[in-house]
């Protein structure tokens, strides 16, 4: 004897009977026909318009106080906006913010390797740098590295606690520039060091296991299949991280090397006139950082490729769907 556990099959509905889970048909008090006539209305947001009033009045009066206030004094403004010093200073602050970058996320590689080594030395020592110099504010880092050659007149290469085959002068070597790179390239390893273990962690670890149950080096397993993927995290911190590190060459300026930010000073302290100056460099700071976000924007999309098979729409590309859709929008057509 067998017990079939199969249900039974439902009774037959007449033609026109959508069914119990329906909105209309018997039990609802609807007829299919009724639902003509009946008109959908949005759901309407009276506060949400209101904050949004709010604050478009807000940024008009702002707008408005920048146009009219004279103390702006824009006419400076434009006469320093693009004036040679200003731009000779930009050049130096995109130089430190290079040397700085490349310098802090390359040692932050290497301190990140050893923080994620099986050595219980090397991961003790690279938590210790981290620790140090992430503690210690940025300006106290650049003043020391100034003065480290009143603290050590010469550097020689040789054994250690050995002979020296040679040496030479600390203030011949590293100048105000040089510490200036120094410092901010040592700061930004700190960082950059823990943003990039947080990627290469964020990495299951499964795929490092299948690639080595198939055989791969372990040094291609890293380059080939981990960076790649760990990159998507890395990269929207790391980007962050360039651009707090062009903000922070402002700080330079205690070491008078001619960046924007001290240019500004400079100028507005023999004309003046600081509140335009500061815009200057307000205005500057703030085209620089958003080339940047492009250029993240990019990066970011470029290595999206392993995790999407179709890249998102560049906001350019989104422009142009949207100014082709114009006419089926205007003419009423779906667009």
């Amino acid at each position: 004897m067998t017990v079939s556990t199969q249900a039974p099959p439902a009774p037959a509905r007449p033609a026109g009977d959508p069914g119990p889970g329906s909105a209309t048909g018997p039990g609802t008090g609807l007829d299919p026909g009724e639902l003509d006539g009946l008109r959908t209305v949005r759901a309407r947001h009276p506060w949400r318009w209101a904050a949004g009033a709010a604050a478009l009045v807000v940024l008009v009066q702002f707008l408005h106080g920048l146009a009219t206030n004279p103390a702006w004094d824009w006419a400076t403004f434009r006469l320093y906006f693009t004036a040679d010093t200003i731009l000779q200073a930009i050049g130096r602050t995109l130089e430190l913010t290079a040397c700085g970058t490349v310098l802090g996320f390359a040692l932050g590689a290497v301190v990140a390797a050893m923080r994620l080594s099986r050595s219980a030395i090397l991961r003790t020592l690279a938590w210790a740098y981290v620790w140090v110099f992430r503690s210690i504010p940025l300006i106290v880092q650049l003043v020391f590295w100034f003065n480290l050659s009143y603290l050590y007149k010469r550097f020689g290469f040789g054994i250690p606690f050995g002979p020296t085959f040679g040496d030479f002068e600390t203030v011949g070597v590293l100048g105000a520039l040089g510490a200036a790179v120094l410092g901010l390239g040592l700061h930004q390893a700190a960082f950059a060091a823990e943003i990039i273990r947080g990627g290469v962690i964020a990495v299951d670890a499964g795929q490092r296991e299948a690639a080595a149950a198939l055989g791969i080096p372990r040094g291609r397993q890293a380059w080939r299949i981990v960076l790649p993927q760990a990159m998507r995290s890395i990269l929207p911190a790391a980007a962050n991280e360039v651009i707090s590190l062009l903000k922070g060459t402002s700080v330079v300026y205690v070491m008078a090397i001619g960046e924007l930010f001290y240019q500004a000073q400079v100028i507005y302290g023999r004309t003046g006139r600081v509140v335009p100056l500061l815009m200057v460099a307000t205005v500057w700071y703030v085209v620089l950082t958003t080339v940047l976000s492009i250029g993240q924007y990019y990066v970011e999309r470029y290595f999206s490729r392993g995790a999407r098979r179709t890249p998102p729409p560049t906001p350019l590309q989104r422009l142009r769907a949207f100014l082709r859709s114009l006419p089926a929008r205007t003419s009423g057509g779906t667009p």
